[in-house]
């Protein structure tokens, strides 16, 4: 039995994940033995990301987490685009350039994932900065073959990659069947798609030996995942919504380019239905996080999106996210028990018993984790915990040990892995609200209300409700 029932030799562990592109679950091996190389498709910046992006950020923030707790170096890049036709469009509706409203869009994406517990990748490039490794690509792929220019377009060659197909698993014959593709003359074949995009008049551009233009979608993340993780990567993901043609594209033009296999296992996370209805901006019924975080604490809407297997649909109504706040709201109750239980509690070690449920219950969350990140089982072991915890709380006498095994665990699953769990390892966070708050206690008696109220805005944002009483502010998260 482990002396720590939250510590496992990642050596002896095996991870199996499942891969889009053999359509197996297979054993984690990575490209270099301990690190892993890992990219996740960011957002096109031209508007509050909702729910649905949301799950494809929580989760594979929940992946890394998990792989550097079991000792990975872990390499997470995530994107940002900042160009394309929705940002153009956007910037002609409001008069803003194509940069200030993507700029607008990245602090408020940040806001959103930072008060859903979502860390910041290692990188996260932007398409704009990132412009001469396009070009680059571009005159690579043309050189070999691969692509062709018409009238300041460059396009790429499906035909020529005979795989073409391979992640979506489909024939040409049905990829050009099943998907909506552009009429376009100048493409010889329907399939063929853009590298690059010719400048229409106004239009933000770069110059190229191709004249001035802008880069295609698809041509972004190969550029980028090269430059920070190299010609192969150990992880690429994103939503399922993506495989087709998003992945695909990339794949063929990342191949074509570099002469290497460019992913090792592909990730995609399932979609999310809207009371059994797809969601999408057409029926009216997309649910963008900065709302939900005004009717829901950030904990309950982080725990929704894990409460599913993630290549499964989820489901999202009300009903469910009021199960949710409640999920959570035994999860942390429990925790804040322990914690005061921990400071009348006996000195002395954990009991033998209770380590032994401990490493139970440890085994199960790796085992539930190893066995396709199945976040859904995870949460289930948590709850078993709380059982745990509840009866070591109600019992006449508990050891300090005992408590602070305990809450060890949660610190440990619930929170490094998970991200449920408000735990020790925070206090730094804490120690951040406490100073903002002084200042706001400052700012209102220097008579500077706005910036008062401004201080209780970005508080609230986060989550964190204040409270002014007789006995001085007190504050609880939302």
């Amino acid at each position: 039995m482990s002396l720590d029932p939250t510590k496992r030799d990642p050596r002896t562990t095996t991870v199996k994940l499942y891969n889009t592109l053999t359509k197996n679950k297979e054993e984690l091996k990575t490209l270099k033995q301990g690190e892993v190389k890992m990219y996740v498709c960011g957002p096109t910046v031209y508007n509050y990301i909702h729910i649905g992006n949301a799950r494809v950020f929580v989760f594979f923030d929940v992946v890394r987490r998990y792989l550097h707790h079991l000792g990975y170096k872990v390499t997470y890049v995530q994107n940002f685009t900042d160009v394309d036709d929705r940002l153009i469009n956007a910037s002609k509706e409001t008069g803003e350039s194509v940069p200030e409203i993507a700029e607008r869009y990245i602090h408020a994406y940040f806001d959103d994932m930072d008060a859903l517990g979502v860390k910041r990748a290692d990188v996260h490039p932007r398409a704009t900065e990132h412009i001469a490794e396009m070009i680059e690509a571009v005159q690579t792929l043309i050189d070999k073959g691969y692509a062709y220019e018409r009238n300041g377009d460059v396009y790429f060659r499906s035909l020529r990659k005979k795989d073409y197909g391979k992640l979506s698993h489909q024939s040409l014959d049905e990829l050009k069947a099943g998907a909506r593709i552009e009429v376009n003359e100048q493409k010889e074949h329907p399939l063929d798609f853009a590298l690059w995009k010719a400048a229409k008049p106004g239009e933000i551009s770069w110059d190229t030996p191709w004249g001035p233009g802008r880069p295609g979608w698809h041509l972004e993340c190969s550029a980028m995942s090269r430059k920070y993780l190299g010609d192969t990567l150990d992880i690429h993901a994103g939503g399922a919504d993506l495989c087709f043609p998003h992945h695909e594209n990339e794949i063929a033009q990342s191949e074509a380019w570099t002469d290497q296999p460019f992913v090792r296992y592909w990730l995609h996370n399932g979609l999310i239905n809207m009371r059994n209805e797809k969601m999408s901006k057409s029926l009216g019924n997309v649910k963008y996080v900065a709302e939900l975080r005004k009717e829901y604490s950030s904990a309950a809407i982080r725990y929704f999106l894990l409460s599913v297997h993630y290549r499964n649909p989820l489901q999202f109504s009300e009903e469910i996210m009021n199960q949710a706040e409640g999920s959570v709201e035994r999860i942390e109750t429990a925790v804040t028990n322990l914690r005061h239980r921990k400071q009348a509690a006996l000195e002395g070690a954990p009991a033998e018993e209770l380590i032994a449920a401990l490493q139970s219950l440890s085994d199960q969350f790796y085992s539930a984790m190893n066995d396709d990140f199945n976040t859904a089982n995870a949460i289930s072991v948590i709850f078993e915990a709380v059982k745990l915890a509840n009866e070591w709380v109600a019992k006449p006498v508990i050891s300090r040990g005992s408590a602070e095994a305990l809450l060890d665990w949660f610190d440990t699953f619930g929170g490094e892995v998970l991200g449920l769990v408000r735990g020790n390892k925070e206090e730094s966070l804490e120690s951040e609200i406490e100073a903002l708050i002084q200042e706001r206690q400052q700012a209102r008696k220097d008579r500077n209300f706005a910036r008062a109220d401004a201080i209780r805005d970005q508080l609230l944002n986060r989550g964190i409700i204040l409270e002014d009483t007789p006995q001085g502010v007190r504050w609880k998260r939302k």
